[in-house]
């Protein structure tokens, strides 16, 4: 019998430019409806694990207390907030499952969000900055600017793959469609993706705005439970395994910035400890912030050799209907990417998958997901293997 403690419920918001008016609104929006979900009351929870970015978006700090604000029966659980950049959300997660798993709590809440659209643009490009370390990279201009590097170390290397990105934005806005959490639910094309135009002006060179994720309002929220909890639920994801490996903030500090050691780490030590191998997985929701680092992704986690990133896309093995479909949500890029959020709803796309509920997403078969989701350039990365108990 696993150890592991399991999804039971959840609830995720529609991404984009959301209604509700801050971060307060978008997680009462999902905490109370996750709990319906699960067939769990407030009175039975024994932790709320809260995952909000913020990094300047919000004056409003003190996000754990935020949840009992906006759901006044959760303001006497315990709770705590999270933060690990872009993996904020799957930081909160696996937080709260040591909680369960080390026997501190049998029930807790997860929840992550945040809120983006509203703020000024240079607002919002000084907050995504502090992803990165500031003291070397901030010449880059941009959070954008600086995966541009990195793609242009990687066309500098292996030649220019402004048409590679161009093919994975285009199968994640594809895939996106048929997701109805997604914020742009539109199949743009190959060709609209690969010209810079009006429409798609280049953010950083040679990355076009096509290459980088949305800028998303969003909530997404989980009940995790200890073993003999989920045994009577009415549903039950589990973990396999799960992994999480950090690499060095500063760039200049990595041997190889291509290499994307962290996340390679985070994936074998987690698929190791699952027993499986890459041709186990019959999906993977990964984290495509920018195009180049799904590509690199791809490389890392030994889809193809580094340099050849591209070929899995000429094999068709990322689509949908290929061995190892890749972001059938739409990932980051077409879904959205809330920070605060993103890391529970990969892990609730990936539920949704096996339990057969996925709808149009759906994967045939598909019985181990791997969720992959990194904070920065690949520094805080986390990679879970997850199957169904029931």
């Amino acid at each position: 019998m696993t150890t592991s403690p399991s999804i039971i419920g959840w609830a995720h918001s529609a991404f984009g430019k959301a209604a509700e008016p801050d971060v307060e609104a978008l997680l009462a929006s999902v905490t109370g409806s996750a709990l319906d979900h699960a067939g769990v009351g407030a009175g039975e929870l024994d932790g709320v694990f809260v995952g909000v970015f913020n990094g300047g978006l919000s004056r409003q700090g003190f996000e754990a207390g935020l949840v009992g604000s906006g759901r006044p029966e959760l303001a006497r659980v315990p709770a705590l907030h999270a933060e690990n950049a872009c993996a904020t959300g799957s930081a909160a997660l696996y937080a709260a499952l040591d909680f369960v798993q080390s026997g501190r709590g049998r029930i807790a809440l997860v929840a992550g969000a945040e809120k983006m659209t509203t703020a000024r643009p240079e607002v919002l490009n000084d907050a995504l900055l502090t992803a990165s370390y500031r003291r070397e990279e901030e010449q880059a201009g941009s959070f954008a600017g600086v995966f541009a590097d990195i793609a242009r170390s990687y066309f500098e290397r292996y030649g220019d793959h402004r048409e590679t990105l161009a093919r994975i934005a285009a199968k994640n806005h594809r895939n996106g469609v048929d997701n109805p959490h997604a914020h742009l639910r539109k199949d743009v094309g190959f060709d609209f993706c690969n010209e810079v135009s009006d429409r798609n002006p280049l953010v950083a060179d040679p990355l076009r705005r096509t290459d980088c994720s949305l800028v998303s309002d969003g909530a997404a929220a989980v009940v995790v439970a200890a073993p003999d909890v989920a045994a009577s639920a009415q549903r039950a994801i589990t973990w396999r395994a799960r992994a999480q490996a950090n690499d060095h903030l500063p760039l200049s500090r990595r041997d190889d910035v291509l290499e994307f050691a962290g996340a390679r780490d985070a994936f074998a030590r987690a698929m190791a400890a699952a027993g499986s191998g890459l041709s186990d997985l019959d999906l993977m929701e990964t984290h495509d912030c920018f195009t180049i680092a799904e590509l690199l992704q791809y490389e890392a986690f030994g889809l193809t050799e580094p340099g050849k990133g591209a070929t899995a896309l000429d094999a068709g093995l990322t689509e949908r209907t290929g061995t190892l479909p890749v972001n059938p949500s739409g990932g980051l890029k077409a879904k959205g990417h809330p920070i605060g959020a993103t890391g529970i709803s990969q892990h609730i796309m990936a539920s949704l998958q096996l339990t057969g509920e996925a709808g149009g997403m759906q994967v045939e078969g598909a019985q181990l997901a791997g969720v992959f989701n990194m904070g920065g350039v690949a520094v805080a990365n986390y990679f879970s293997v997850l199957e169904r108990l029931r």
